[in-house]
């Protein structure tokens, strides 16, 4: 199933993170975890925040994709499910 992971970080917390060094293995991490497709990374509501698109095949994968996100950046995540234009006409 393709998901679509999106996530933003309180500025205070992505300062001291930047800073540190934390915020990059954090976002690395997430990276080598999800093996994504794409990956984008803005500003939303002068946050930090990112967009990541993967493939999961259990919901047991969650916790080890959202937890280091909580953890290390106090992140607020959301997830969809995500279909490409191909899925949708396949199935509409």
């Amino acid at each position: 199933m393709r998901l679509m992971l999106k996530f933003t970080i309180p500025v205070e917390k992505g300062n001291q993170a930047k800073a540190d060094g934390s915020m990059s293995q954090a976002i690395k991490d997430l990276i080598n975890t999800v093996q994504p497709e794409s990956a984008y990374f803005y500003v939303e509501d002068g946050k930090r925040a990112g967009m990541v698109v993967f493939e999961a095949s259990e919901q047991a994968q969650m916790t080890a994709i959202n937890e280091p996100l909580f953890a290390q950046l106090n992140a607020q995540i959301n997830i969809y499910p995500a279909l490409t234009l191909d899925d949708l006409l396949q199935n509409i």
